[in-house]
């Protein structure tokens, strides 16, 4: 299974959200990862006449090697360290936890940058005792959607239900442990990059997240 891009994606997990819940959501709010997820949501949310939110995941790199994710964080501090890495294998690393803490506030102060960029300083949408959706492009190690969700039950939502096109197979239950419900469209045996499931899988420019955020809220 390939998509063409991103927005066809979205209106196909659309589509099987709706029938998998039937309007039984509770006061759904979608909550979208930047930036690909963005563009995935958004034939949700406007599917479900909902609400658009954003959590900003961002992985914590290794010394000397950047793009090795060792664990991710969010704007609240909640850090998910990489489980395939035993405590042997961070301390050769270099990952202390002093190192841990630095890079953890570097990367905050980012997704806090990011954060006004997309939002310009709108207060953020309450989940408390609602069904949040959280939506990504992809899922591949998915460190940085464990960190989400773990985020995202400190504001005490019904339930979370994760909805994203493809996975890998192996991943599955993994993350139905995670949540309380997922949806996911396709989940191959053989899975190498989220990438490789889309004909058009282009970089998403900070000014559509901008732009879809406005069209789904009406710029409130």
């Amino acid at each position: 299974m390939v998509f063409k891009d991103r927005r066809e994606a979205g209106k196909l997990l659309a589509r099987a959200i709706v029938e998998r819940f039937n309007g039984t959501l509770k006061d759904p709010v979608v909550v979208a990862i930047p930036r690909g997820g963005v563009v995935v949501a958004e034939p949700i949310a406007l599917q479900l006449s909902a609400p658009l939110e954003l959590v900003i995941p961002r992985k914590v790199g290794a010394p000397f090697n950047p793009e090795f994710a060792v664990a991710a964080v969010t704007e609240d501090r909640t850090l998910i360290l990489n489980p395939d890495l035993s405590p042997d294998a961070l301390s050769r690393l270099g990952v202390t936890e002093e190192y841990l803490k630095r890079k953890a506030l570097e990367e905050i102060e980012e997704i806090r940058r990011r954060k006004l960029l997309y939002t310009g300083g709108r207060r953020r949408i309450p989940l408390t005792g609602r069904d949040v959706i959280l939506v990504d492009d992809g899922i591949a190690t998915g460190l940085t959607v464990k960190a989400a969700i773990a985020s995202l039950r400190r504001e005490n939502p019904n339930r979370i239900i994760l909805a994203v096109p493809v996975m890998p197979l192996d991943r599955l239950e993994e993350f139905k442990g995670l949540v309380d419900d997922l949806v996911v469209l396709y989940a191959p045996e053989f899975f190498q990059a989220v990438g490789q499931f889309y004909e058009d899988f282009s970089q998403t420019p900070d000014r559509e997240v901008v732009e879809i955020l406005e069209r789904v809220n009406g710029g409130a």
